[in-house]
């Protein structure tokens, strides 16, 4: 569980201080075709040649989740935390405005026919509320860019459609396996967006600071493997209640290490909001008690869990 809150509720930071030299979308390309990679080598070798045989149909479901999860939902959170200064989402809200995903699961939900309980409605409102007052105009350091909060809301719609997919259409049976034609996908899609944003072109491996380069090693290895192989595990080996608890604890641990390690404000604000978003949360969690929990869009990795 300390892997999962720290490691997956520090990908937010990570991503902040990737993109201050590296592209946006380049950055998020590496990222995810370099842990698909790595995973697709790891199963190759500990499984056998046909450890990544699926069929077209299972292939094009994995590859739309990829696309809605990690090109929409972590495309979006990169670029949001890339902006120019004043402009950029702080690693901390974005973690924030993103633990609105399980509140827009039920939505999604509600609409496809399921009935979620009284409580968890209430818990949606809440936490609908929480993300009004972060993103209220207000002066002076820690507000909220309104343009950048729509962006990372956008990315959390995105991600909520993609795992609420995931779990309605026919996915590889092996969530390892899924996972990396997912990154495969999600890659490819966020490599036609910088070509076409001119990213490849103006791009120089000079350009880019040791802290950027540190940050994106350490993306690639604590958030899309180390974290995800916690996360996995532990969804064998303890209560899903326990487990859960990740999708609050999250945006406490950004928020904290963005301010300790980024000097990024803390208002009196942010502080109102995201507790109201935490709180709607953790009563949504506590009333549905999902069997697993909806992973998180700045993690990138493991998106079809979503669905067992």
């Amino acid at each position: 569980m300390a892997l999962v809150y720290v490691l997956w509720g520090s990908t937010y930071l990570g991503i902040r201080v990737a993109v201050e030299s590296l592209p946006p979308f380049t950055s998020a390309v590496a990222r995810f075709a370099a842990a698909a990679v790595v995973l697709a080598v790891v199963l190759r070798f500990r499984r056998g040649p046909g450890a990544l045989r699926v069929d077209l149909r299972q292939l094009g479901s994995a590859a739309l989740v990829g696309l809605l999860l990690l090109a929409g939902g972590n495309g979006l959170v990169v670029l949001a935390e890339s902006g120019p200064a004043g402009k950029a989402v702080p690693s901390g809200i974005a973690a924030l405005l993103v633990a609105t995903v399980p509140l827009l699961v039920v939505l999604l939900r509600t609409l496809g026919g399921d009935r979620p309980r009284l409580w968890t409605f209430a818990g949606v409102t809440l936490g609908f509320v929480g993300l009004v007052l972060l993103v209220l105009p207000a002066d002076g350091p820690g507000t909220v860019p309104l343009a950048g909060a729509l962006t990372v809301v956008a990315g959390a719609v995105s991600w909520s459609v993609g795992s609420f997919l995931s779990g309605r259409i026919r996915m590889p049976d092996d969530p390892f396996v899924a996972t990396v034609y997912e990154m495969a996908a999600g890659a490819l899609a966020l490599a036609v967006v910088a070509a076409v944003r001119g990213e490849f072109a103006d791009f120089s491996p000079a350009d880019v600071t040791a802290r950027s380069w540190a940050a994106l090693a350490y993306l690639m290895v604590a958030g899309s493997l180390v974290a995800f192989t916690a996360y996995v595990w532990l969804l064998h080996h303890a209560p899903i209640s326990l487990v859960a608890t990740y999708a609050y604890v999250n945006p406490a641990v950004a928020v904290a290490l963005g301010a300790l390690l980024a000097a990024e404000p803390v208002t009196h604000q942010v502080l109102l909001g995201g507790a109201v978003i935490v709180a709607g949360v953790a009563v949504v969690v506590s009333t549905e008690r999902p069997r697993k929990p909806v992973p998180d869009p700045a993690d990138g990795a493991a998106p079809e869990l979503a669905r067992r």
